[in-house]
């Protein structure tokens, strides 16, 4: 991610957007059980919320520069902070009551990674289990925002093939201006 992308994650606008709008959105979307796997937390201001109303939260992050100060800084609370790749994660299949990934798909290398993530997703994900998440849509203002950084944007017109193809059923898709909001989940026979 660039600088800009880290210190907005950082920010108390973000803050503000998560408590505002976001979090009444997941609190819509269904239960997430007790044990969440959250995707790509960079700074953690979503693992801040999200840990409050959770038994047990993992947050998996890619990039060492923002997993060893967030590891540290939530040490000794109920989130275990994992860095890796999420779409190479290595968690017991069938393990997490739900996935969260918030406006991090974008930033992933290509349409081949992101499925690749999908489909671990689906592996780890428990029966009848919530996978919930936002991106950013591809325009000119979001293209803006990633200069100098990795922009791979999903298409919401392809994304319920590409999640059934993980074992997923997309349930609601919410298109905005700007981003897109999404809740799959597995099949309980699967």
């Amino acid at each position: 991610m660039n600088q800009a992308h880290i210190d907005f994650l950082s920010s108390p606008q973000w803050t503000k957007m998560l408590r505002e709008d976001l979090l009444p959105w997941l609190d819509a979307a269904g239960d997430l059980g007790d044990d969440v796997l959250e995707i790509g937390p960079g700074p953690g201001l979503t693992t801040d919320l999200l840990r409050t109303r959770i038994a047990h939260l993992t947050a998996v992050e890619i990039d060492p520069a923002l997993a060893g100060p967030l590891r540290e800084r939530l040490d000794g609370t109920n989130v275990e902070v994992v860095e890796g790749d999420a779409a190479t994660c290595g968690f017991d299949s069938n393990r997490f009551s739900a996935v969260i990934c918030f406006s991090v798909l974008h930033h992933m290398p290509s349409p081949a990674h992101q499925d690749g993530v999908f489909a671990e997703l689906g592996r780890v994900l428990a029966p009848g289990g919530l996978f919930v998440g936002t991106d950013s849509l591809d325009n000119e203002l979001t293209r803006g925002g990633h200069e100098d950084d990795t922009f791979t944007p999903v298409d919401p017109g392809t994304l319920s093939n590409r999640l059934e193809r993980a074992g997923l059923t997309l349930t609601n898709l919410d298109q905005g201006e700007y981003q897109f909001r999404f809740v799959a989940t597995k099949g309980v026979g699967s």
